[in-house]
């Protein structure tokens, strides 16, 4: 069933625990990148974030790889200088402690800009246009819902692959020392974001894929 994208100011693509490749597996992928291409199109807001930002470098041409380690927990980023020029990002510190719950990369799609890199991920954060922003991090986490991923029985293979492991307890033991200034951060950044949708959508040209 199609979406009829003219009854929506912008779109928001979450995370999963599939890859972007894995259409077979979960058809509604193709048809996800489909939505992002068509919302890129007519120039609308656009926030991916984890999977959602993998699906919308895919939907601008980009590769998603996958890294060869884990990034979950909290890591820091890194402002680009592209970054710290950003009207969104820049509400983020040069070098800033977010939460992460990624295991694959992006390669930064043509035409894009690089806004954010950690020591495991190169791309981190990355612009098209005035509207779209891709955040492989998770800033709408709360400490319920980092307790929950943590603990659901789906996501203790990727915690305890013993080539990579996670330690869940140090994690829980950290997160509600960090996630006030996560959640102030969160609500600055994307209000900012948000501050965007009033300027008028355009018909805008895509990398060719």
């Amino acid at each position: 069933m199609p979406v009829e994208l003219d009854r929506y100011a912008a779109v928001i693509a979450l995370g999963g625990p599939m890859n972007v490749d894995e259409t077979e597996r979960y058809p509604n992928l193709k048809r996800e990148v489909d939505i992002l291409r068509e919302a890129l199109e007519r120039d609308m807001s656009v926030l991916g974030i984890c999977l959602g930002a993998q699906l919308l470098a895919k939907a601008l041409g980009g590769r998603v790889y996958r890294n060869d380690r884990k990034e979950i927990g909290w890591h820091d980023v890194h402002l680009t200088h592209n970054g710290r020029m950003d009207p969104v990002l820049s509400t983020f510190e040069h070098q800033q402690e977010v939460f992460h719950w990624h295991v694959d990369g992006i390669e930064l799609p043509s035409g894009c800009r690089h806004l954010a890199s950690s020591e495991r991920s190169e791309v981190q954060a990355f612009a098209f246009g005035e509207h779209a922003y891709g955040l492989q991090f998770h800033l709408e986490v709360n400490e319920p819902l980092v307790h929950r991923w943590l603990r659901v029985p789906e996501n203790q293979p990727v915690l305890t692959d013993p080539d990579d492991a996670i330690e869940p307890e140090a994690i829980l033991e950290h997160t509600p020392k960090k996630i006030s200034a996560l959640e102030a951060l969160s609500n600055d950044t994307f209000s900012r974001w948000i501050e965007r949708f009033d300027i008028p959508p355009r018909r805008v040209s895509l990398p060719s894929r």
